[in-house]
């Protein structure tokens, strides 16, 4: 790949004018049966339609933090994107109490309710789908987003020098986050456009960049797996001969 850029949305933008058709995030659940693939145009739409809610609704600009109280999961990956769009800084597991905005899932949902500022909860059921009964002092997401604009334009311009992301105690810029996955990827031996089978959770960088920032840096795409433990040796081998899988997470998956 040829982009000159490292900062995420940049990096999406040009998988997006290279080959818009071709996977990026395939998602597994074990424990539903769930399979969900995402391709470069559809995940591109996913984020710009999270980043008009983000930006507009939700009012959040560069420089506010977000506390993203997510596991490993394609709807996870969007808001990383989205909010590197915006500018709003991603804090990974970050304390929803010093945060301006907090973005949970269903299982933290207590620890989300300390937010002092906009609440929005994913009910991360198959397909996207909405919370049976939305949980008292959050926005549904799967209500909300579906309906803002396919095509995102900051209201103002991103600094791809300043931070847009911290996870396990460390900060990185927009730009910072692109050149250490480059170089994750360079060091860890992946092959030109990999396909990357990981279940690593998104809570350190390694997990991130494995699971996201690696192969969409390099034109490739990734396959997250998030709960290795409900699958044999028998069962990861023939996940990976099915899609086509070039490159493993150095996480066990039996």
């Amino acid at each position: 790949m040829n982009a000159t850029k490292y900062a995420p949305a940049d990096l999406l933008r040009s998988a997006l004018a290279a080959d818009p058709a071709r996977p990026l995030v395939t998602f597994y659940d074990d424990a539903t049966g769930e399979r969900v693939e995402l391709s470069v145009a559809t995940f591109a739409n996913w984020v710009a339609k999270t980043a008009n809610y983000l930006q507009g609704d939700l009012a959040a600009g560069p420089g506010d933090r977000l506390a993203l109280l997510l596991p490993a999961h394609w709807q996870t990956a969007v808001w990383l994107l989205a909010c590197s769009s915006v500018g709003v800084v991603a804090e990974v597991g970050g304390d929803p109490a010093a945060a301006d905005l907090v973005v949970s899932g269903p299982d933290s949902l207590e620890a989300a309710r300390a937010c002092p500022g906009e609440r929005v909860a994913l009910a991360l059921r198959p397909m996207g789908g909405r919370f049976p009964q939305p949980p008292a002092g959050f926005a549904d997401y799967a209500v909300e987003v579906p309906g803002q604009g396919d095509r995102f334009a900051p209201f103002v311009p991103v600094d791809p020098g300043a931070v847009a992301l911290a996870v396990g105690g460390e900060e990185l810029t927009g730009t910072a986050i692109g050149e250490r996955a480059l170089a994750d990827a360079a060091a860890a031996g992946m092959p030109e456009a990999p396909r990357v089978l990981s279940g690593l959770p998104y809570d350190t960088w390694q997990g991130l960049s494995y699971g996201l920032y690696a192969p969409l840096a390099t034109g490739g795409s990734v396959v997250l797996c998030p709960r290795p433990e409900l699958m044999d040796a028998d069962g990861a081998a023939a996940r990976e001969a099915a899609e086509k899988i070039t490159f493993r997470a150095p996480l066990p998956l039996s």
